[in-house]
């Protein structure tokens, strides 16, 4: 076990547009009850006092997010944002120049819903461990198989039901070691399975722990998530 207070980095990849909220601008400044959703997801991280810093990584012309960011403490906005989640992931580590022992803990701006206890709960889990993890949820529905390549919002046909048994939906915040993370994304740079840190480090060889997530975490990805959003993050829900 280390004897010494690990250094925990966040690092939020804002660069994407976010095509499928129907906004038209990126969906990490749209607002929920009067603030950017951004901002939502940044006090969500710095509610733990273990996070030494946390790094917004934004695209170079962002013109939004320092203003947005504004008087929020332990938070740096860089313009080193990618094509990709995995690029922009990966340009913010090169740009953070950690440790490799460092850890790194890596959230979605589109979850500003994530509970503070489970946040608490990830930390807490891999540094007992000392091992990689993320948060995730159990799969309770029925999982169906459809045809590939529909447009969203449009019906498929089923060409298979899935076993739910030992599925887990994949959340953030999902937090490794600087040099591991960096070496498997950069490993695994041109590889279209990557959509996730846990992904990379998958086929780096490790088995990342798998910590019980919340509900409330969910990814706000299409138009009516904004407002179940919304709702949970009304002041007696907990913000």
């Amino acid at each position: 076990m280390t004897s010494h207070l690990p250094r925990i980095i966040a690092i939020m990849p804002a660069g994407g547009i976010g095509l499928r909220a129907g906004t038209a601008y990126p969906k990490q400044y749209r607002l929920l009850r009067g603030e950017p959703m951004l901002r939502w997801a940044a006090r969500a991280l710095l509610a733990d006092a273990r996070i030494t810093q946390l790094r917004v990584a934004v695209a170079p012309d962002d013109t939004r997010a320092a203003a947005t960011l504004q008087g929020l403490p332990r938070t740096v906005c860089r313009p080193c944002g990618g094509p990709t989640r995995a690029a922009t992931v990966l340009g913010a580590l090169r740009d953070a120049a950690l440790s490799a022992d460092d850890w790194v803990l890596v959230h979605d701006a589109a979850r500003p819903g994530l509970p503070a206890d489970a946040l608490a709960r990830l930390i807490d889990a891999c540094l007992l461990r000392e091992e990689g993890g993320l948060l995730a949820e159990p799969v309770a529905d029925t999982v169906k198989r459809g045809q590939a390549a529909v447009p969203p919002g449009q019906a498929a046909r089923v060409q298979a039901s899935v076993s739910r048994e030992a599925l887990w939906l994949a959340q953030t915040p999902q937090m490794f070691q600087a040099g591991m993370l960096q070496e498997a994304l950069e490993a695994a740079e041109a590889d279209e399975r990557v959509t996730d840190e846990a992904s990379a480090m998958e086929l780096a060889g490790y088995q990342p722990l798998l910590v019980p997530g919340s509900m409330r975490n969910f990814k706000v990805t299409w138009p009516e998530h904004f407002e179940m959003m919304e709702k949970l993050l009304e002041p007696d829900a907990g913000h």
